[in-house]
């Protein structure tokens, strides 16, 4: 989808059309969750901080987000995908990979499909959706972002090899801003030069993502379109205005996030062998802890008691806080029982992307 809940908020209030809008909070601690393409061409972006936003675009219009319509609208667009086949793999309430080899409608074309699609999805939304088409996950992904807004892209076998060796490595799906700037320092600076490495030198550059990075320059990339994903953790995390400083503070806001995290947990009937704590100081530094159980908790009063445990052994920083975090993984059905108990700790710079448990946060900010 295009600047998906940007658009939305546009189609939903027409005074905010043609006009540059940010899903988000304005303020010091906020950051933009997605701009529409009038608020593009000044620099805003997601995950960029409001106050940039701000200085970058000074007639930007913040919108408060609404998650629940952005969910049905995304349950409205699958269920059209399903028309065609039953192969939808969701990335995100704005994104999904089909697999149409064998199609529903029997229209023997990708690219008719993707057509269609597109045409329905304007249709029953009013939202613009752009698609790209080829033969594995990573053309295609790459070509639903090349030619956005309401793009339509189709990288044929043929074409696949001169294509991916004129893409600048920065637009490889996979690569980050950190990544790409190792490839460039080691002189990658497109898929052709990617293509000259050998899979060894990729792997001692890159570790395991260097396999993946061998392929995918050659146009390989054997990954399936998975239906169904099995969850592997639950996490929620709380950023705040103002920064948390005493131990008061602390025990009240962690309450908070174990009565969060521990109602999804209760909601969906599970337990976890692995709790993980994680902070974020003012200077953008962070330190994670986590504890792995010989015998999972049940019930909300034996989570809290393991998260207490877990705040107190927490080599905690004299620091303001910016950001709590609580998620658990090692999910287990009901009666699991796990057979050991570890516990490992963690610190990351300020200059480095965190990967971490909490693959989905729900966010919330508190005054």
């Amino acid at each position: 989808m295009d600047a998906f809940y940007a658009s939305v908020e546009q189609r939903d209030f027409p005074a905010l059309r043609g006009k540059p809008v940010a899903v988000g909070r304005p303020g010091p601690r906020m950051v933009v969750s997605t701009a529409s393409y009038e608020a593009r061409r000044y620099g805003v972006r997601s995950a960029l901080p409001s106050l940039v936003a701000q200085r970058l675009c000074p007639d930007l219009i913040f919108q408060p987000p609404r998650f629940e319509v952005y969910k049905a609208v995304s349950m409205q667009i699958r269920s059209i995908f399903r028309e065609y086949t039953d192969l939808v793999e969701p990335l995100s309430l704005d994104e999904a990979y089909l697999d149409v080899t064998q199609d529903l409608k029997n229209v023997r074309s990708a690219t008719l499909i993707a057509r269609e699609i597109k045409a329905k999805i304007k249709t029953e939304t009013g939202l613009t959706a752009s698609a790209g088409v080829s033969y594995n996950k990573f053309l295609a992904k790459i070509a639903s972002d090349y030619r956005k807004p309401d793009g339509l892209c189709v990288i044929e076998p043929a074409a696949a090899l001169d294509f991916i060796a004129a893409l600048p490595i920065e637009k490889f799906y996979g690569v980050g801003q950190a990544t790409a700037r190792k490839m460039h320092a080691n002189g990658i600076a497109t898929g052709a030069d990617l293509r000259t490495r050998s899979e060894m030198e990729l792997v001692h550059l890159f570790g395991k993502a260097g396999h993946y990075y061998y392929g995918i320059a050659r146009g390989i990339d054997t990954r399936e379109v998975t239906p169904v994903r099995e969850r592997k953790s639950y996490s929620v995390e709380n950023t705040y205005v103002r920064d948390i400083v005493t131990n008061f503070e602390r025990i009240t806001e962690l309450y908070r996030l174990e009565q969060r995290l521990f109602g999804l947990l209760e909601r969906d009937g599970v337990s976890a062998r692995t709790l993980t704590l994680k902070v974020r100081y003012n200077d953008f530094t962070e330190q994670s802890k986590s504890r792995t159980f010989a015998s999972e908790p049940w019930g909300f009063e034996a989570w809290h008691r393991c998260t207490a445990e877990l705040r107190q052994a927490f080599p905690w920083q004299e620091k303001g806080i910016r950001l709590l975090g609580l998620g658990v993984h090692g999910l287990v059905p009901p009666a699991g029982t796990a057979d050991a108990h570890s516990e490992t700790t963690t610190s990351r710079g300020s200059d480095k992307r965190v990967d971490s448990t909490f693959s989905s946060p729900v966010e919330l900010t508190l005054f």
